[in-house]
């Protein structure tokens, strides 16, 4: 597949700064950049990102000679410092490289990333065709694809995260963590660049949010969707790199003596200081390497602006001194820092050049470093040290592995590496190069846009299986009080309330339920109590209507909340001003002791700003506006919901100690269930049913209806 390529990113290939008042246009660095850049050159398309700065009237980004279109997405100073410096690199980039203690969480940081995320999508979204593929990349944007979902429904939204994802354990830390899976979880397909990144994600979806996962296929069950993920190792412009290595004169002051290379942005994930140690004890076990063997370690400048990272600088600079003080002689020093940029042609030589490259980071999503390297050598192989917390380790196996950690492993490895003989050496580089060659990032861009493309397999439907791994140990032996909302967990919503009418074989299934002596079974809904009853005629089943301000079932005495009477007065007079205001399409459900406004049958178009009017008239009135399906809801303002009845009716039926002798099973779809949910977190088993483009309180997810139905099914029959 040749066709252009849609890419967003918080950067884009080119940053642009001012300097004496002339704006200038530069490459881009980072890894990213290097792997994309070549693939949307050759295809053409379009890069949407931040340019670095804001521009002034009259100043352009794009160049006439430019091969694909350069939209930009500009930042304020305070968007700036709070997306990018605050949630992205203060607060995602330490915790996911598994460095908490380094990680701030400020909820200010956080509302602003969200904000620039959304204005990231309203970008990507514009001119785009339903069916065209969105690639979104990186922790800078984690939360862009469920704004752009919400802008292009039926787009194709594919996202890539080019660092570590962090194990559960760790991830739980974030305050917002629920937020960061439900905004991935709007792309069709999320990748990362090894197996076990996408293993964390999953474990974490499925215990952060209680989705249904299957981990061997990499399948997330998102309501009516389906989400894949998948490992996609990221290749190099190979056939680049080689050429620049085979064409770039060599530095004859380099060549005389044997060169350990080190290539970084100067970050704390890269481990520079641990390197550089173990460069030094190399120098202390064998000094056969004294003024024979270099360390040039070229750190490119990143975030300078920061304290940490400043901090860190003057760590290496001091290490730097110390050991070129320790080791240095008239004619040789050790260590060779340069702490600037280096050009693709310099950097190709020094990696040709290099006996041994150094690739040693604490935690890396995948390294193109040791991939670069290995493309370079064109002549006497040399050999690559690479760490094993890298993710390329994954799959460069012929390189010789360290735990960076480890000084004195480190330095034996090194010292390995310079004396190893030259079959093995070529050996070892002959089969990192052909995987490499063949594996490059045109072979990535192209399997990962093709399985962005392809509709993942859904899932198969629940079964008794789940149902006995989530339920099993906890309703044995125990009576069960089983809870169900009606619209959209017993029926599917409809557009009028009055078309949704409870089917044969999910009646069945409540019927079985209800007819166990150890099960009760209580229908607790919006609609009106008398509603309700003519809906699901079973007998012994609980009714509570109207939120649960009234309630009838056998063994309880009749409840109606005393402050109702006070109520349904004002509400009739509130129904004929409510109407007044309706638009095509909306109507008032009265419903005695509540009413709600509908709207799903109203232009979609017309939905927020009718919403909003609604809920301003019906806080005017003294009554509390609630969400609800395409409608808004008035209730009494007297504290009282769905969790409420759902305690008052436990405590009324099995005593104040209910819990040790009962277990609770509720499952709804609602805004108004959430309040049961959140009273029964802790002290029984809650499903939220339908899509998880919303947070919920509920422990499990069931996709549907269908679910549902399963669901009653399995408690009718279990032992």
């Amino acid at each position: 597949m040749d066709g252009p390529i849609r890419i967003v990113s918080n950067r884009l290939p080119v940053t642009l700064q001012r300097v004496s008042g002339v704006l200038e246009r530069k490459r881009s660095s980072g890894g990213l950049v290097s792997a994309l850049e070549p693939v949307l050159t050759r295809r053409g398309g379009r890069w949407i990102g931040w340019p670095g700065l804001k521009l002034q009237p009259g100043e352009s980004l794009s160049d006439a000679d430019d091969p694909f279109e350069i939209v930009p997405v500009e930042l304020s100073t305070n968007e700036v410092n709070r997306y990018y410096h605050g949630f992205s690199n203060a607060t995602l980039w330490p915790l996911f490289h598994c460095f908490p203690s380094h990680a701030r969480f400020e909820h200010r940081d956080w509302q602003v990333y969200d904000q620039v995320n959304a204005r990231f999508a309203e970008r990507a979204a514009e001119d785009t065709h339903d069916q065209e593929v969105i690639w979104i990349h990186d922790y800078q944007l984690t939360t862009a694809p469920l704004h752009l979902r919400r802008r292009v429904p039926e787009a194709r939204i594919a996202f890539f995260l080019h660092i570590p994802f962090p194990p559960h354990d760790v991830f739980r830390m974030l305050p917002w963590n629920r937020d960061v899976l439900h905004g991935l979880l709007a792309a069709d397909l999320i990748g990362f660049h090894v197996r076990g990144y996408a293993q964390n994600f999953l474990d974490c979806v499925q215990r952060v949010l209680s989705a249904r996962v299957d981990l061997r296929s990499g399948l997330i069950e998102h309501g009516d969707r389906t989400v894949q993920v998948a490992a996609f190792p990221i290749g190099i412009d190979y056939q680049g790199f080689e050429q620049r290595a085979t064409n770039t004169p060599s530095d004859s002051e380099l060549r005389r003596q044997r060169i350990v290379l080190g290539v970084d942005r100067l970050d704390y994930t890269k481990g520079i200081p641990h390197r550089l140690r173990a460069f030094e004890r190399l120098l202390e076990l064998h000094p056969e390497h004294r003024e024979d063997v270099v360390l040039l370690q070229v750190a490119v400048p990143s975030r300078d602006q920061v304290a940490e990272y400043q901090e860190l600088k003057r760590e290496i600079d001091e290490l730097v001194g110390r050991i070129n003080g320790r080791f240095a002689t008239a004619t040789w020093s050790p260590i060779r820092y340069l702490y600037r940029s280096v050009s693709q042609s310099r950097l190709s030589a020094l990696y040709r050049d290099a006996d041994v490259a150094l690739v040693t980071p604490i935690r890396d999503g995948m390294n193109l470093v040791a991939k670069e390297y290995v493309a370079s050598q064109v002549g006497d192989p040399g050999v690559l040290v690479l760490s094993q917390l890298a993710g390329a380790s994954e799959t460069m196996r012929e390189a010789v592995i360290v735990n960076p950690l480890d000084r004195d492993g480190t330095a034996e490895s090194i010292h390995r590496a310079l004396t190893m003989e030259e079959p093995e050496r070529r050996s070892r580089m002959v089969a990192l190069q052909r995987r490499e060659r063949e594996h490059n990032v045109d072979q990535w861009v192209e399997g990962f846009l093709t399985a962005a493309r392809t509709a993942a397999v859904k899932l198969a439907p629940v079964t008794d299986g789940d149902f006995e791994a989530w339920l099993g140990g906890f309703v044995a032996d125990h009576r069960l009080a089983l809870f169900l909302d009606y619209d959209g967990t017993l029926t599917p919503l409809r557009r009028h309330p009055s078309e949704a009418v409870l089917g044969p074989s999910m009646r069945a299934a409540v019927e079985a339920c209800a007819a166990r002596e150890d099960t009760d079974v209580t229908l607790i809904s919006g609609r009106a109590l008398s509603d309700i009853e003519k809906l699901v005629p079973v007998p012994g089943v609980t009714f509570a209507g109207n939120h649960g301000l009234e309630i009838l079932g056998p063994d309880l005495a009749p409840f109606r909340h005393d402050d109702v009477a006070y109520y349904v007065g004002r509400l009739e007079k509130l129904a004929p001003r409510l109407e007044q205001v309706c638009i095509e399409g909306a109507w008032v459900e009265e419903k005695g002791a509540s009413l709600t406004v509908h709207y799903r049958e109203a232009d979609e178009a017309q939905h927020e700003q009718f919403a909003q009017e609604i809920r301003a008239l019906i806080q005017r009135a003294g009554f509390q506006a609630r969400n609800a399906h395409c409608a808004v809801e008035a209730r009494p303002p007297i504290g009282w919901d769905k969790g409420h009845a759902v305690l008052h009716i436990l405590r009324a039926r099995y005593g104040p100690a209910w819990s040790e002798s009962v277990r609770t099973v509720y499952a709804g779809d609602d805004h108004t269930d959430e309040d049961a949910f959140r009273v029964l977190r802790g002290l029984g088993i809650t499903f939220r049913i339908g899509p998880l483009d919303e947070q919920t309180s509920a422990l499990r997810r069931l996709p549907n209806v269908d679910g549902v139905q399963a669901l009653l099914e399995w408690l009718a029959r279990r032992p």
